[in-house]
């Protein structure tokens, strides 16, 4: 990093936010100041830019103390509303995960298979202030004799409840295409043969690790929006990758920077983690989640203007290359042009749609920006950064 000829820190930002003087602005918004004004002077003028993402995220989970009972079990197998949930932690904790499916579930053995409840949906139910059902076995032992638990509960009713997400808010995710002559099935959704669909997957310029490509700002103790919440990122997510190519703004081409992040699961809202069911594939949830960016220097007002014209990504087949552990780009894109409706793929049209909900994202800022500008929302002192290129 440079000499700048702005320069900010997060404590004189927190305490414009404080005083009601905080300049707050989305990065859809973000854009056109700095085309406007230049970078240094939307520096000298704009405090924090907030983003957004919605979008589906596998590896989200949710970590629940469900009480003692009288008398104690220590719990070794845990399930939810018929959800298989980790129970190797302690007497009464567990862990679900978002891609648990139902027990008994004939998953792909009817093809393909229709996946209705898993873990994304148990989440989903308990954030609603829905009813579940709770079933606890175990062994047994001299200080938690009992073996077998089952009770109703809401959130309410639970202790503790955390959501705990591995890997969420990908930076930057492949185009998935089809070369073969069948649909398949996939993460990506169902994915039509012959090049007849191309599904993509980020909020382009409102998601989060677009605006602060080698992660100036962000790190552990970060405070983020989450699921309708406040919650934290704290630590790098379990997939995270700076290390790929990079365009001259510092975007990656390719799926990179990813984030762990935690929040009080009783403090959020159902709009904003939602159950998914992929045909074929398996279940999810769809989870919300919004970064505030402060612009410390006008090197970050310059990385938070960036448009989806911008942001670049591969085309990939999702038939035979991606399967095989073989990444072979057949296009490169740019996010204008998957947002148009239609790219061009070795010379063909392929109609384009988002597995990301842009409106939903642009909302999330919203309400992100809202908040700062009301005193609601401080921004958190990162401890570490991100590990960057």
């Amino acid at each position: 990093m440079g000499h700048y000829q702005v320069s900010k820190t997060f404590e004189e930002i927190n305490e414009k936010i404080r005083s009601g003087k905080a300049v707050v602005v989305t990065a859809e918004e973000m854009c056109g100041i700095v085309r406007a004004k230049g970078e240094v002077e939307a520096a000298r003028t704009v405090d924090v830019v907030t983003t957004g993402t919605f979008s589906p995220m596998c590896s989200s989970g949710a970590f629940i103390n469900f009480g003692h009972s009288v008398p104690g079990i220590k719990a070794s197998k845990v399930w939810i509303n018929g959800v298989p949930a980790y129970a190797g932690l302690a007497a009464v904790d567990c862990y679900i995960g978002a891609a648990e499916p139902l027990e008994g579930d004939p998953l792909n053995k009817v093809y393909p298979g229709e996946f209705l409840y898993g873990g994304g949906h148990v989440i989903h139910d308990l954030v609603a202030g829905k009813s579940v059902h709770l079933r606890a076995e175990a062994y047994g032992t001299a200080c938690y004799p009992r073996q077998r638990l089952e009770k109703k509960v809401t959130m309410a009713d639970l202790p503790f409840v955390q959501l705990c997400n591995p890997r969420n808010a990908y930076q930057n995710y492949n185009c998935a295409v089809n070369l073969t002559d069948k649909i398949i099935y996939t993460y990506m959704g169902a994915i039509r043969p012959r090049l007849g669909s191309a599904h993509y997957c980020t909020a382009g310029q409102l998601s989060p690790l677009f605006n602060d490509p080698y992660y100036r700002t962000i790190g552990l103790g970060t405070r983020i929006f989450l699921g309708g919440g406040i919650g934290y990122i704290v630590s790098p997510g379990t997939q995270h990758n700076p290390h790929v190519k990079r365009t001259e703004k510092g975007l990656p081409v390719s799926p990179a920077g990813t984030l762990m992040v935690l929040g009080d699961m009783k403090a959020m809202s159902p709009r904003w983690l939602v159950g998914v069911s992929f045909l074929g594939y398996g279940c999810s949830i769809a989870v919300g989640i919004g970064v505030p960016i402060p612009i410390l220097n006008e090197e970050m007002a310059a990385y938070t203007a960036i448009s989806d014209a911008d942001i670049m990504t591969q085309v990939v087949d999702y038939g035979e290359d991606y399967p095989a552990g073989k990444i072979r780009p057949l296009a490169w894109v740019n996010y204008a042009q998957l947002r148009s409706g239609v790219i061009t793929v070795e010379g063909r049209n392929v109609p384009t749609a988002p597995l990301s909900s842009y409106i939903r994202a642009r909302e999330i800022a919203e309400i992100l920006k809202a908040w700062i500008q009301d005193a609601r929302f401080y921004l958190g002192v990162p401890q570490t950064l991100l590990p960057s290129v």
